[in-house]
Formats: structure tokens, sequence, C-alpha cells
């Protein structure tokens, strides 16, 4: 990781890996941090992966969705190779869509303790129907706090015009 000294790179091991193992099980010990060298600013970092499985946990049958990850970082932040691995372990887990988005945004608020964070599942419809979970968190105590409210209470006010389902 060129630019960052050995104190700053925090935990990765997988990041230029070349034996990078790909697990097929629920695999939260996969995610791995790195410090904030901003931890004096508030800023949002968003990942998108366009390319989430899930099995449902009745019937067995694939899942797919676009998952959102928006969270303000605090002392940690999640790297992201390791963060892929860890949504590709989703692929044999059977959950509901709204269980999925909320044991990812709880297994990042337990690796990072951010500031802020919301996920939020946009998935393909199954059965002539599309879930789109949303949750999120903000620091209690915090600004970030009323910010996670207002977020919630306003996050799909304006939903956008959806030609892909």
């Amino acid at each position: 990781m060129a630019g960052r000294n050995d104190n700053e790179k925090g935990s990765i091991t997988l990041l230029g890996s070349q034996g990078t193992k790909y697990g097929f099980e629920y695999s939260p010990q996969v995610l791995e941090t790195f410090p904030n060298k901003h931890p004096d600013r508030d800023y949002f970092v968003k990942f998108n992966c366009p390319e989430f499985t899930s099995l449902c946990p009745i019937t067995g049958q694939p899942d797919f969705a676009t998952i959102y990850i928006s969270y303000v970082p605090d002392i940690k932040m999640v790297e992201s190779k390791s963060l892929k691995l860890y949504l590709f372990s989703f692929r044999n887990h059977g959950d509901f869509h709204e269980d999925c988005v909320n044991i990812i945004m709880n297994d990042l608020i337990a690796l990072m303790e951010p500031k802020y964070i919301e996920v939020w599942g946009k998935f393909l419809p199954r059965g002539g129907i599309s879930i789109d979970p949303y949750c999120n968190y903000g620091r209690k105590g915090t600004k970030w706090e009323a910010v996670a409210w207002d977020r919630l209470t306003h996050h799909d006010m304006f939903p956008e015009e959806v030609n892909n389902r």
C-alpha cells in the first residue's frame, strides 16, 4: 500500500494477496480495517455492490440485489477487498432481505464503530415483487443520532425511476 506506513495500514492482509480464498459461508471475520487518516473531519464513504446474492431461507432460491453502504468513519475504516469478500460470503447464506441489510450494518458497526452508517438493499423482484429494505444508525448522544432519524424518516421520499426491474 503505497503512501501508508505500517501503523497506517492497520490489519490489512487481503489487499494485494494473490492467494485470496473465496469462502462460501457467511463470514464476518474476513472484514479488515485500516486507520482513518482524517478522523477530525466528517465525510461519507459509499460502497455500491451491484452483484450481491443471498438465498431465501424458505425456498433456497437465490436473491439478487444492489447493496448500498454509506458511512461516516471515526477512527477505523473498512478495507474494500475484505468488504467484497464479506458480501460474497452471503452467497449461500439463507436470510430474508430485511435481515441481510441489518446483519451487514450490525457487523460493520461492530467492526468500525462509525459515527453514522446506512445500508440499503435494492433486491430484484421474485414472484412479481421487489423489496428494498433500508436501515441506519447514528452514534447515540451525538449529532449523528438525529441525522439517522431524519434520514430514516425521509430516505425514500423521492424514489428513483426503476427501469431494470
